[in-house]
């Protein structure tokens, strides 16, 4: 069965060309190019077991998807997502975000500088993207005026945020607004457990000149058969106790 494309407008397009999220990127160009995409495409063209999150992560970046049924390779009856270009983004319908104001992503930027809040890698600005400090299925949409509630952060970072996440006791029972609070992935400078794990992260990373530094460790300490996390803990305990 054949969906006719609906025509998109340019304020709507340069939305969806903002999304830079891989998941979502993968849905919303299978849609700008067929008009829709199933659940079964989305699992086996390409290999995301889970289409309603593929689904949500567009709905998450504030763009409308209506949910329909299509006949499947089967001839089962299956689910298929499109842009649902009637809907104002800006009233929250379906599920998904508001339109972020213009001005949040330069606030942050200023606040900040252009890196990621979780990694601290510095990245060209278009790369990074606006995350809630709790998650959205927790709080709902937190007012952009207050940017404490936003933070920026590196598509690797969000990525595995939202596993992380997902995974999470409190994700699945109270979702209690505190517990996300003192949690590592909305407060990476001071917080209390790791998706309610008692676990303490450190986030390094060797850029530019700095590889060849790595490198350098990477293969002394491989000559030595160390590991370097192990390394690492070992200096740090080290200094700590001199």
């Amino acid at each position: 069965m054949q969906h006719k494309k609906e025509p998109l407008s340019d304020e709507f397009r340069a939305q969806l060309e903002a999304v830079t999220a891989k998941r979502a990127r993968v849905v919303i160009d299978h849609i700008l190019k067929h008009g829709y995409i199933t659940t079964e495409e989305i699992k086996e063209e390409y290999g995301y077991n889970h289409p309603p999150r593929a689904a949500r992560d567009v709905r998450e970046h504030g763009i409308p998807l209506e949910t329909f049924k299509v006949t499947g390779s089967d001839g089962r009856q299956i689910g298929a997502y499109r842009f649902d270009v009637g809907s104002a983004v800006e009233e929250n319908k379906l599920g998904g975000r508001r339109t972020w104001p213009k001005n949040l992503k330069q606030d942050l930027l200023e606040a900040d500088g252009p890196r990621c809040s979780i990694c601290l890698v510095e990245y060209q600005n278009h790369y990074l993207q606006i995350d809630h400090r709790i998650p959205y299925q927790v709080s709902g949409d937190a007012e952009a005026t207050n940017i404490a509630d936003f933070m920026l952060v590196c598509a690797s970072c969000n990525r595995a945020k939202s596993w992380s996440c997902e995974h999470c006791q409190n994700w699945h029972q109270e979702r209690l607004k505190n517990v996300c609070l003192s949690c590592y992935w909305s407060s990476p400078d001071q917080y209390e457990h790791v998706a309610m794990q008692q676990i303490r992260r450190l986030e390094i990373t060797w850029t530019e000149e700095e590889v060849l530094e790595y490198e350098q460790l990477a293969s002394l300490l491989e000559y030595n058969r160390e590991k370097m996390i192990d390394f690492i803990k070992f200096a740090l305990r080290d200094s700590t106790e001199s």
